[in-house]
């Protein structure tokens, strides 16, 4: 992540705004994080960005994604589920979750779920099935996901220019690697396994 937002700049930030808001498993927190911390002369000799347009690049393709997520939801709901879930890792338990969330909250739901993890990457679908007002759809989307990348950016700036953090990150840098690709195969292996239990009992039913 961090040699892809260094090498693409906010095209790169752009692109996986988009991907983390669309139900693709990309993590927003890491990316919007470091981005705040390349707004800074402490954690690198030229800083690339500005919290300011990490800001509008971030919430632009956060909203584009979720846009994208919720097109999807009003045109084929869990028919996107039933075909393509097992390849990104998305089953049905996921859009019950989140639907249970949007029918307990509402609209409001919009807004509050871009501040959630997880939650956010999902609530655009159930937004779309409901099918919930464009306009208002936007608008809390534009206002949830400027609020999340704005405090993620502060948070990545602020570390950036604690010298102790930085020393302690290119300190730890390998291990911190190898924690975090060992999580994401743990967490895609239970993923894996958990999608799979549903499909084994249906077979044993019949």
């Amino acid at each position: 992540m961090q040699h892809f937002i260094s090498h693409y700049g906010y095209i790169g930030l752009f692109f996986i705004s988009v991907l983390s808001s669309a139900c693709l498993p990309v993590p927003s927190e890491v990316a919007f994080g470091l981005a705040g911390a390349y707004c800074t002369t402490a954690f690198t000799a030229h800083p690339q960005f500005t919290v300011l347009n990490v800001v509008i690049i971030g919430t632009i393709g956060s909203v584009v994604g979720s846009v994208i997520a919720y097109e999807l939801g009003r045109k084929a709901g869990r028919a996107i589920v039933d075909r393509y879930g097992k390849w990104i890792l998305l089953s049905h338990k996921d859009l019950d979750s989140s639907e249970v969330w949007f029918q307990k909250y509402g609209a409001a739901s919009v807004f509050l779920g871009r501040l959630i993890p997880v939650v956010r990457a999902f609530i655009s679908l159930p937004a779309g099935v409901a099918e919930m007002k464009r306009g208002r759809f936007i608008v809390l989307t534009t206002i949830g996901c400027a609020l999340w990348v704005w405090i993620l950016t502060e948070l990545g700036d602020t570390a950036g220019k604690n010298q102790h953090f930085i020393k302690y990150f290119h300190d730890a840098e390998y291990p911190i690697i190898a924690l975090i690709v060992l999580v994401l195969v743990a967490g895609v292996w239970h993923r894996w396994h958990s999608m799979k239990k549903p499909a084994r009992h249906a077979r044993g039913r019949d």
